[in-house]
């Protein structure tokens, strides 16, 4: 016969460690070995068992003392030994795994054990609905102050007929008898009891011998529904608004999904935007920008007039204030940014080209310091 390790050696700790310790080095070693993780193999199932004994023995204080006097002596050959130790549910059937780790990992290994809850057996019921995603598109202006949008989707929603039960009226879903309503059955693999969702009911506990006609006993039928969407002031492009139950209805009576709605701004004839602030490019005559002029510029609110300085060159700024979109989620407003784009002439006339010659000949350096400035250092640069 085997001699059994010592089980601080099988959990990997010292025999001072804490109760906390052992859960870590517990659940570190489950993880490892866990046979979900280790289909088939003989080695690593031995193990577990190994460490599930010793950790059962070691997280329960009098079983932990009577250990440490007697060692394995105090179980004797195994369930009802003298020590009163008890691994009936690692080997003789008791405790499925889900109820092994109920109290350690809670939903770690619910799902891939039969989603039972912790410490307990899994829920039977009606299961949530599905999350919907669409979009909208809205204006500039819109996303600047807000709106309400009313969209269109197709989606679940409960069967009027059986109001969401999925029997025929008159009629009552039955405790499945397979499963006897929890949802899962157990079975015994080797030293486990695995629990699965019931085939039979698909974990919802309950069967349906005669289904509403009306959704073919699911409980839902397909409609489109006219949803109200409020777009916040400051929404950008490419935002989610998340809309709580309004997704698939759930099955069975379980709680509806929820709605996101991706934000679209379509693109606008004068304003693009640099998170809060409005950008607007106008395009001045060369005259304007070299004399100064009063010009009117579009804002979100309607036209303002702003004055140019004579000598404005192109790609100059100005600023208005609080003019740009709402700070999404804080407060105010960004500012409008006027970017002056100077044009120049594509065809011009006999007598303006005459004009523009005696122009530039009148002294072009001077009025064109930039230009002077930039070809000197050329010339400085290569001779």
């Amino acid at each position: 016969m085997a001699t059994q390790r010592d089980y601080y050696e099988v959990l990997g700790v010292g025999r001072t460690a804490s109760s906390e310790d052992l859960k870590k080095a517990y659940r570190k070693l489950a993880i490892q070995f866990h046979p979900d993780k280790n289909p088939g193999d003989k080695k690593a199932e031995e193990n577990f068992k190994e460490l599930s004994q010793a950790y059962e023995i070691l997280s329960d204080p009098q079983k932990r003392q009577a250990y440490d006097q007697f060692g394995h002596a105090a179980a004797g050959a195994g369930p009802g030994g003298p020590g009163g130790f008890d691994f009936q549910g690692f080997g003789g059937g008791g405790a499925s795994i889900n109820d092994i780790f109920g109290d350690i990992f809670g939903d770690i290994f619910g799902a891939q054990a039969g989603g039972r809850a912790r410490g307990g057996r899994r829920r039977a019921g009606g299961r949530p609905g599905d999350d919907l995603r669409t979009s909208v598109d809205i204006t500039f202006e819109e996303a600047a102050f807000g709106a309400e949008k009313v969209i269109t989707i197709l989606k679940s929603v409960r069967c009027e007929t059986c109001t969401g039960s999925g029997a025929k009226p008159g009629t009552q879903p039955e405790t499945c008898a397979q499963c006897g309503g929890r949802g899962e059955v157990s079975f015994q693999q080797g030293f486990f009891a695995i629990t699965r969702p019931c085939q039979r009911c698909n974990g919802a506990g309950q069967t349906i011998p005669s289904p509403c006609v009306g959704c073919g006993g699911s409980g839902q039928t397909k409609k489109r529904s006219q949803i109200a969407v409020k777009i916040p002031a400051g929404v950008d492009t490419g935002q989610r608004l998340k809309l709580t139950g309004e997704g698939e209805a759930g099955e069975r009576g379980g709680p509806p999904g929820d709605l996101y709605v991706s934000v679209n701004i379509l693109p606008h004839d004068f304003f693009t935007r640099d998170e809060f602030d409005v950008i607007c490019e106008v395009p001045v005559t060369f005259v304007h920008a070299a004399l100064g002029a009063e010009i009117e510029v579009p804002t979100l609110e309607g036209k303002v007039k702003i004055k140019i300085p004579s000598g404005t060159q192109s790609h100059k700024i100005f600023r208005l204030k609080n003019k740009g979109l709402a700070r999404l989620g804080s407060y105010g407003r960004g500012d409008q940014l006027v970017r002056i784009i100077v044009e120049v002439p594509t065809k011009l006339t006999a007598e303006q080209r005459d004009l523009l010659k005696k122009f530039s000949e009148s002294g072009a350096d001077a009025a064109h310091p930039m230009h002077h400035s930039f070809f000197e250092k050329v010339k400085n640069l290569f001779g």
